[in-house]
């Protein structure tokens, strides 16, 4: 560069000196983190050494093994699984209102809680009933058309063995399982509540709302009787509550009424009326009464009525639970709600067996076009769901194990499964 005046010799060597100093500057504090922080650095150091195990978790992330091949398969098995259901309820709600709405008139039901109490439970409990059969359609109707358009050979002369092309098959119905497992354990059983609600004021679908002579064991040792319950007061009259030890009868309460607490914090919370407490001490007896007790009983009022559809409205932790409290108290009206905890996760599973079988029959590009595969899968599916039914028929009044009941219709699909897998590359 050439410098014209001694203007531009100072201007340069004024910049020059304000570049060394901060450069100095840098040098310095450049010097003084490496003696204050290098123990800083050092920690860091060991424990991004101790924590290289997590490098596996690069592995688990889903989107390294989807390409564009697997986003076209999965776009198109997911449009045509959501695109069918939506028109099979579309069809199903037409011939409901058509069917009831004699009954939303005669009983003055509101539009509004027509749309949003009635059918907007309708949708979601019906969809996942019929998931398990619109998974198997949706992979045979989309599939054949593939095959039919010579792109499975394409893809299969490309490298891509069969067992490749199965792998967005696999995550679509990974996605189909897990929202079906969420409808199934949490939201529907809610919207069953709310739906038996309507059902019971604007179609006259009474429910069971009274219980006569109703004796349970509460806990180890301690009987409770009642002769009358009401569950729209959550109230019971003639209560008895005996405690047994060592077969020996200890205590004996009385209460011409009981009324569970509906607004308390925590759960078993009655209120006693005209009571009396018999106390049994070797020879001896204690007896006190009053006009009203607050009391624990461990026993609730779904305990002490049971409705026709009951265990549908249960989330999967509260089915649990209650599945859990009734075996501790010996009770033998259990089996029909570990059918039911049962086979919400074997539902789940059944789009996995059932898209490898779709998959495997419709993959090969044949003359006749889809229809024969259509009916195919309409059959397998019916039959799938036949088996449901059937099976868990035996396991509540022939006495099978709740477990292999539910799954039963799983692995019998599963051997099939294996079969069609394996000669659907030949």
């Amino acid at each position: 560069m050439q410098l014209k005046s001694f203007h531009n010799i100072k201007k340069y060597h004024k910049l020059y000196r304000i570049g060394r100093t901060w450069q100095r500057r840098a040098q310095k504090q450049k010097v003084w983190r490496h003696e204050h922080l290098a123990w800083l650095y050092k920690m860091c150091s060991w424990i991004a050494h101790k924590l290289r195990f997590l490098r596996v978790l690069k592995y688990l992330n889903i989107f390294r093994y989807i390409h564009r091949l697997d986003w076209y398969i999965i776009k198109k098995f997911i449009g045509t699984y959501f695109f069918s259901i939506m028109l099979i309820i579309s069809i199903s709600i037409v011939f409901d209102v058509n069917e009831n709405l004699a009954k939303f008139t005669q009983y003055h039901a509101p539009l509004k809680a027509i749309v949003f109490d009635y059918y907007l439970n309708f949708i979601p409990y019906f969809a996942n009933l019929f998931s398990a059969l619109f998974v198997f359609i949706a992979v045979i109707f989309f599939t054949s058309k593939l095959a039919g358009n010579s792109e499975i050979i394409a893809m299969l002369a490309a490298g891509n063995s069969f067992k490749r092309l199965m792998r967005p098959y696999m995550i679509s119905c990974g996605f189909i399982a897990i929202l079906s497992y969420v409808l199934a354990a949490y939201v529907i059983p809610h919207g069953t509540v709310v739906k038996q609600n309507f059902e019971s004021l604007y179609k006259n679908n009474k429910k069971n709302t009274a219980a006569e002579n109703v004796m349970l064991q509460v806990e180890k040792g301690v009987i409770a009787y009642i002769q009358h319950y009401d569950n729209n007061t959550k109230t019971g009259y003639g209560f008895s509550l005996d405690k047994f030890e060592n077969k020996k009868l200890v205590s004996h309460m009385t209460a011409m009424q009981v009324q569970y607490d509906t607004i308390s914090d925590s759960k078993y919370h009655w209120k006693a009326q005209n009571w009396k407490i018999r106390q049994l001490r070797g020879l001896k007896e204690v007896v006190t009464s009053g006009a009203v007790k607050d009391t624990m009983i461990t026993m609730e009022p779904t305990d002490l009525v049971y409705s026709k559809g009951q265990q549908e409205t249960f989330t999967s932790p509260e089915l649990k639970e209650y599945i859990s409290k009734q075996i501790n108290r010996g009770s033998s009206n259990v089996v029909r709600y570990q059918v039911e905890y049962h086979k919400r996760i074997a539902s789940s599973f059944a789009a996995f067996i059932l898209t490898i079988i779709g998959a495997s029959l419709s993959s090969r590009k044949r003359k006749g076009g889809m229809g024969l595969y259509l009916g195919l899968g309409l059959a397998l599916s019916f039959i799938y769901i036949m088996l449901q039914t059937i099976s868990a028929t035996f396991a509540i009044n022939a006495g099978a194990p709740p477990m292999l009941a539910a799954w039963t219709p799983n692995l019998l699909y599963a051997i099939i499964a294996y079969f069609c897998y394996r000669q659907a590359p030949n």
